[in-house]
């Protein structure tokens, strides 16, 4: 089926987990062989971690293709992709990682499948330097609604670091194409709520307590509006134990940001409700219209959808404009960034725009 082999060093720009991501999405929608070397060559452990590992055999798995040097500590890999057939399948990470990643990788294939996807996604739920769960289905899924995309996502155990152990399963209906977004209009926040939790045997003082702390930070700023940070003990539907925080605000255009945090071990629990307040309180700051970490997220989608998007963020972070390499290597998608100059805008405000490239879906 593929014709063409697309070259990918992996250790450009932010030189991680993501351009094997990006790069295995769109090899796979767009049915070119991938090999991708240097993986992760500047990280301390560099090469295939098992989260990589388990996210590129699901994409294997999705489209009937065929996978070279696919090893924990391999630094090259080559994809050659078949047909993505949708249909039920299952990826474990075996460890607590992040089960936000194998969807990063997955979702997009799954909406280009030739029918509805049942993929189950094992590992970490709530795990460092990865999208929680929360973030996932209350800020990226009605975002990605935007786009025509719906999809379901069903938490059916929460799994925190270091045995992993969650799982969560994703429904996927396929789509014609992708719509173009235009994300511009930031209007007012309106609404500040979250949750912090707490599971396994610590106690549920900690929940309070990030609660309260973070309620307190963002008075500071945001004086005139009700926050609900709601504390939770879980119990029932989590494997190990964990705490931490996810505070969600949304504005009057539909504009949807977040700040979130976990404990660690040996830090206050206060500190912690505080971090998740400050990320929340900067990702406002900057009148964009979403935070730094949807901002990455949705350059695969703008590269595919059919129309010009627009989206206006705040200072471009590092895994977005390495997306926008990745993209613009890998489809004929055109990307511009400038500064936001309206009267609503600051020194941190920017304007993505994309020329999509239409992909469309041959089998529906």
């Amino acid at each position: 089926m593929a014709a063409t082999t697309f070259e990918m060093d992996g250790s450009v720009m932010e030189g991680g987990g993501q351009i094997l991501r990006v790069s295995a999405a769109l090899s796979c929608i767009q049915g070119a062989s991938i090999k991708i070397n240097k993986i992760r060559a500047g990280r301390s452990t560099p090469g295939l971690r098992p989260q990589h590992l388990s996210g590129l055999e699901l994409v294997r798995d999705m489209c009937d293709g065929n996978l070279e040097g696919a090893t924990v500590g391999s630094c090259e890999i080559t994809l050659t992709p078949g047909k993505i057939k949708g249909g039920n399948l299952i990826a474990d990470t075996q460890t607590a990682g992040s089960v936000g990643l194998l969807m990063q990788v997955s979702l997009p294939c799954a909406l280009f499948a030739q029918g509805p996807s049942e993929l189950c996604l094992k590992g970490g739920t709530n795990a460092e330097m990865a999208p929680q769960i929360d973030y996932t289905m209350k800020v990226f899924k009605p975002i990605m609604e935007r786009f025509g995309v719906h999809f379901d996502c069903d938490l059916r155990m929460r799994g925190y670091y270091p045995k992993g152990g969650g799982e969560v399963v994703v429904k996927v209906t396929p789509v014609k194409e992708l719509s173009p977004i235009n994300i511009t209009e930031r209007g007012n926040i309106t609404k500040i709520y979250g949750r912090a939790f707490v599971a396994g045997v610590l106690p549920f003082k900690l929940a309070k307590d990030m609660s309260t702390a973070a309620v307190r930070t963002i008075r500071k700023e945001i004086k005139d509006l009700y926050i609900n940070i709601q504390s939770l003990q879980e119990k029932d539907k989590a494997c190990g134990n964990g705490n931490g925080i996810i505070i969600v605000a949304e504005s009057s255009t539909g504009c949807i940001f977040a700040g979130s945090s976990l404990g660690k071990k040996g830090v206050y629990a206060d500190k912690v409700g505080i971090e998740a307040a400050e990320m929340l309180l900067r990702n406002i700051r900057h009148n964009g219209c979403v935070d730094e970490f949807l901002q990455d997220q949705l350059i695969l989608f703008m590269a595919l959808a059919n129309g010009t998007s627009r989206m206006r963020t705040g200072p471009i972070t590092l895994h977005t404009r390495t997306a926008i390499h990745v993209a613009e290597q890998l489809t004929n998608a055109k990307f511009v960034t400038h500064k936001a100059e309206d009267e609503q805008a600051n020194n941190d405000t920017y304007i993505i725009e994309c020329q999509g490239v239409g992909a469309t879906n041959s089998s529906l």
